[in-house]
């Protein structure tokens, strides 16, 4: 399974992909904003994107709406400090699959998501 990362918090990038990497899911490439997101989204092509609820002065929910009219669309997959309950409604609302604690991030949260 192929993966983005897309989060402003460099060393969070780079422990989330050296875990995921280590947990089977192949992180191809990592994005600090929605239009680098963007542009790695359509040139590496993942089979899913997970995007930070907040990403500076962005969204990370207006991130993952351009991202699912990106073609071709990835599964998104929104990720947080924050519980879960604190942005349910808008997962919910949003074109992605769900949402992950970033405490509790690993392949087998993702690939349940996927599921």
């Amino acid at each position: 399974m192929r993966c983005v990362l897309v989060d402003d918090n460099v060393p969070f990038l780079r422990s989330a992909a050296g875990l995921l990497n280590r947990q089977g899911i192949d992180v191809v490439a990592v994005a600090a904003d929605g239009a680098a997101a963007l542009a790695v989204v359509t040139r590496v092509r993942p089979d899913v994107v997970l995007v930070d609820v907040d990403l500076g002065t962005e969204s990370g929910f207006a991130v993952a709406r351009q991202l699912d009219r990106a073609a071709p669309r990835p599964a998104v997959i929104m990720m947080s400090n924050h519980a879960a309950a604190d942005f349910a409604e808008l997962v919910e609302a949003g074109p992605g699959l769900g949402f992950v604690e970033k405490p509790e991030l690993s392949g087998d949260a993702i690939r349940a998501l996927l599921s």
